[in-house]
């Protein structure tokens, strides 16, 4: 099986943490994880990378302000500045990589990543994959919430309570809940992701919404994939950028939380595969 690469990457103004496995001479797959305290590349796509690079350039970083890539000092003030700046550091990101056009795959934060990628430069996406992805106009729900404010009472016990509300199947943790709690915690208590965070989700400043005309500007064809129980950003809103985005399809998948990439992976491979390669 195809080994991943680790590489750190000057992408314009800053430094990422890059994962890279396939040939780059293959049409490229750009990779962007959500948020959450502790979230890295690794966490959200280490056991896909492998079976994506039988076919594809598979490209997967921590997205800036997240793991081991730069976390600006200062910061954007709240999700829509930093969003914007997460954007042009993927298309630095594609330009240092000499990659003129990838498919996108974003989960979660990573989905409106790629919306604002879409936007600004609509050229350099193929087709997009938006997996449990936020942007909808939609309140936040109680787990999402946690997610949120999880600075304000950190602890390993916390990480620990946040984690399986991530999926819809507990068992997924294999008797390890404490242990993936702790390494996780021990990456989120790292000032700079604590302050990336925190500015991140700054409460003075409003969620990313995408507006209904926005998404209808998009013309990409989209693959958009949501779990049925997803709890931290219901169903609702993948029902909404459905609807909205011009050329997307929608496919709800049962006995799945926010990690469908996790706890639904042969049917995510199977789908992603397909749609890109129609």
């Amino acid at each position: 099986m195809t080994e991943i690469q680790c590489s750190d990457v000057q992408a314009g103004d800053h430094r990422l943490r890059v994962y890279t496995a396939g040939d780059p001479k293959r049409q490229a797959v750009l990779f962007l994880h959500g948020s959450g305290p502790g979230v890295s590349a690794p966490s959200n796509w280490s056991h896909l990378l492998p079976v994506f690079a039988e076919d594809f350039y598979c490209i997967a970083p921590d997205v800036l302000g997240f793991g081991d890539s730069d976390h600006p000092d200062p910061a954007p003030v709240g999700m829509p500045a930093y969003t914007t700046l997460r954007a042009r550091s993927a298309l630095a990101l594609l330009d240092a990589l000499g990659v003129e056009k990838a498919h996108f795959v974003g989960n979660s934060m990573g989905g409106m990543i790629t919306l604002r990628v879409a936007q600004l430069a609509p050229e350099r996406i193929d087709r997009m994959l938006l997996m449990g992805s936020g942007g909808a106009p939609i309140p936040p729900t109680e787990d999402l919430m946690k997610l949120i404010t999880f600075f304000q009472d950190a602890s390993v016990d916390a990480m620990a309570e946040l984690l399986p509300r991530f999926v819809h199947d507990q068992t997924l943790f294999a008797g390890r809940l404490e242990e993936i709690a702790a390494d996780r915690y021990a990456k989120a208590s790292r000032p700079d992701v604590r302050r990336s965070h925190l500015a991140t989700f700054d409460p003075s400043v409003g969620p990313v919404k995408y507006t209904e005309a926005e998404l209808a500007a998009i013309p990409h064809e989209t693959l958009v994939l949501h779990g049925r129980e997803d709890r931290m950003l219901p169903l609702e809103a993948g029902y909404y950028l459905a609807r909205n985005l011009p050329n997307a399809q929608l496919h709800v998948l049962p006995h799945a939380g926010h990690w469908i990439q996790i706890e639904q992976a042969n049917r995510f491979t199977a789908l992603a595969r397909m749609f890109f390669q129609e």
